[in-house]
């Protein structure tokens, strides 16, 4: 039997914005997109990491009660969430990639401490850190 991790939720503003965004600009793959009703489950993943899921979710009934939808809304828009890690080879040229694209970036790429990372947001207001992992040496 085989266990882990399988879906991740992010709240968004708009679930068809989020998309976009996450399929143009960051490259990820639509998994799923099933309605019921008013509820839309959304999930996509990256094409290297099939085994892991991004849900794109809207903050709100039948899960959540209006103060606590606001609420959710105002935390994501502020950024104040826990960042998200997106892994690249290289980050200079990841960094170049998705700013054409038009991903506004928070942070250009730094070096630290033998790795590199650089920061953006999505539409929502959601921290990504892009990071390229310390390269070994012999």
């Amino acid at each position: 039997m085989s266990q882990g991790v399988g879906v991740v939720g992010l709240y968004v503003r708009d679930q068809d914005e989020a998309l976009q965004f996450y399929v143009d600009k960051l490259g990820f793959r639509v998994h799923a997109d099933v309605r019921n009703g008013d509820y839309r489950w959304l999930t996509v993943r990256h094409p290297e990491r099939l085994s892991f899921q991004l849900g794109l979710f809207v903050p709100g009934p039948p899960v959540h009660d209006a103060d606590t939808t606001q609420a959710l809304r105002e935390i994501v828009a502020k950024g104040a969430m826990p960042p998200l890690v997106l892994d690249v080879e290289d980050c200079r040229a990841a960094y170049e990639r998705m700013r054409a694209l038009g991903v506004e970036f928070t942070q250009e790429p730094v070096e630290r401490y033998g790795s590199m990372d650089a920061g953006f947001r999505d539409p929502s207001g959601n921290g990504w850190k892009m990071i390229q992992a310390r390269r070994e040496t012999d």
